[in-house]
């Protein structure tokens, strides 16, 4: 009876020992840039667990994982990371260096072909000297002070009536100040949002707004979710919209921002 008892306890404890090695773990460390003035965060994504967080504004991160987990770190403008966690990692922050894509430059093409000759490509490249006389000329004009004095932009009391309002109160003008007055006391004050309020105003954007017009451009969640931290830095939707949630202004707001996001990622959308 004892020995089966042993046992019991024996096999309790090789089972949690075995629980605690599977169980899910955080993996933590740092994403660096080299670049200190980019705060933007950076996308951090589970493969093998479906999961993602944004680091906060200084690369600092952390995600549930467990090993041989392949996590993936995505930035705007920088080549992605893959990495294959190992035991060790779990020991020790992690450190992920992104590096810089290169920027192609357009190739200029000259049109004209020096000759040689001096006098010639003078000719071809300065401006003509009627062209520089008539700048020298509209130059000097508009540095020289004002001789004559302005008319008045005003009508004759001739051709405009007799001023009814006279004496009277605009009524008009004093609802439309009280107006401006009550929407500057409702209307919430514009502050800078923080790491959490920047995540929980994006979720929302993710669950209220309609972003269907982003997956016919074939970008998948990964894609769309990067493309939110970009409309997010270069339109402030987090500072200007969080307290105030207008979902149709956000939407517009996310139409121009993906205008140039389009642009500078060459996409193109499904024709059907």
């Amino acid at each position: 009876m004892e020995m089966i008892y042993t046992k019991r306890v024996l096999f309790l404890v090789l089972f949690c020992i075995a629980s605690g090695l599977w169980a899910q773990q955080k993996i933590s460390g740092k994403v660096i840039t080299g670049n200190e003035f980019d705060l933007t965060p950076v996308l951090i994504v589970n493969i093998s667990e479906g999961k993602s967080i944004l680091s906060d504004m200084s690369g600092k991160f952390e995600i549930d994982a467990k090993e041989n987990d392949e996590i993936r770190f995505v930035k705007e403008g920088y080549y992605r990371v893959d990495k294959k966690i190992n035991r060790e990692e779990f020991d020790s922050p992690l450190n992920i260096i992104l590096k810089r894509m290169e920027i192609q430059i357009p190739e200029v093409k000259i049109t004209y072909k020096p000759t040689g000759n001096l006098a010639r490509d003078n000719q071809r490249l300065n401006e003509s000297r009627k062209l520089q006389s008539l700048k020298s000329d509209m130059e000097d004009y508009m540095k020289s002070p004002l001789n004559q004095p302005l008319p008045t932009n005003t009508v004759s009391k001739t051709f405009t009536g007799h001023d009814y309002n006279v004496g009277q109160v605009n009524l008009f003008g004093v609802f439309n100040a009280v107006s401006g007055l009550v929407k500057k006391v409702t209307k919430p004050k514009i502050t800078k949002a923080n790491y959490n309020e920047t995540q929980d105003f994006l979720k929302r954007v993710r669950n209220q707004v309609n972003l269907n017009f982003l997956k016919k451009y074939g970008m998948d969640e990964e894609q769309i979710d990067t493309f939110l931290l970009y409309a997010d830095k270069t339109r402030s939707l987090a500072k200007r919209y969080r307290k105030d949630f207008q979902i149709d202004v956000i939407e517009y707001e996310l139409k121009i921002a993906f205008g140039e996001y389009s642009k500078m990622n060459k996409l193109e959308g499904n024709k059907e």
